[in-house]
């Protein structure tokens, strides 16, 4: 089995690179974990408290969860991932039943940040692009697919999404063995070498 961490910026366009890394793969042998799924649930707290938490910063994050999951699925045990909300800020009743694969990429913004998760890698990515490039994607998701205000998502990026980017995403990168620009055009060059590196390393696992 081969774990791949996958990290960058908000709006670096990290499920985009997983995406095309896919399509040069057999997905059939590929699990995608989602960072987005293991924020922690918030449930004891009003919608409007709910709102105002720091959804950038690590301790946002269910890590212990998050890594006993990779562990499990690493013995080749099912594990149960929840489902995340961004519009309630909370976690739903739904739970995805999720069963191990030969490769599991774990993608989110701060799974480089965490030690004990970060170890479980066999191979560590960062996708960096421009920050003014990354705000436009921001921008466009949160309002269409989050429902957020202008206003609002402004807001937050620069209370929070801004000085967090600087605190604990872009010193992650230091973790990182591969760092991928990923700009407005897709990098076809970084793609296929990503995939290669990827098929060698399972070839390797395999033969080993």
């Amino acid at each position: 089995m081969l774990v791949i961490g996958i990290a960058g910026g908000t709006g670096s366009g990290k499920t985009t690179v997983v995406r095309n890394i896919l399509k040069k793969l057999n997905s059939e042998n590929v699990l995608v974990l989602s960072q987005d799924n293991y924020y922690k649930d918030h449930l004891d707290l009003s919608f409007a408290e709910r709102e105002k938490i720091n959804f950038d910063h690590p301790r946002s994050i269910d890590f212990d969860l998050l890594t006993q999951h990779v562990n499990e699925l690493k013995e080749g045990k099912m594990v149960e991932q929840p489902v995340y909300s961004f519009i309630t800020h909370s976690r739903t009743d739904e739970t995805i039943n999720t069963h191990p694969k030969n490769v599991i990429i774990v993608e989110g913004i701060l799974v480089l940040t965490h030690p004990e998760l970060r170890d479980l890698f066999d191979l560590k990515i960062f996708v960096h692009a421009d920050p003014d490039e990354r705000l436009i994607r921001r921008i466009q998701r949160d309002i269409q697919e989050r429902g957020r205000d202008l206003e609002e998502v402004l807001t937050r990026y620069r209370t929070t999404l801004k000085p967090m980017h600087e605190q604990f995403i872009e010193p992650s990168k230091n973790h990182a063995d591969i760092i991928v620009p990923n700009m407005k055009k897709k990098n076809e060059a970084a793609i296929k070498m990503l995939s290669t590196v990827i098929k060698d390393k399972i070839n390797s696992v395999v033969e080993s």
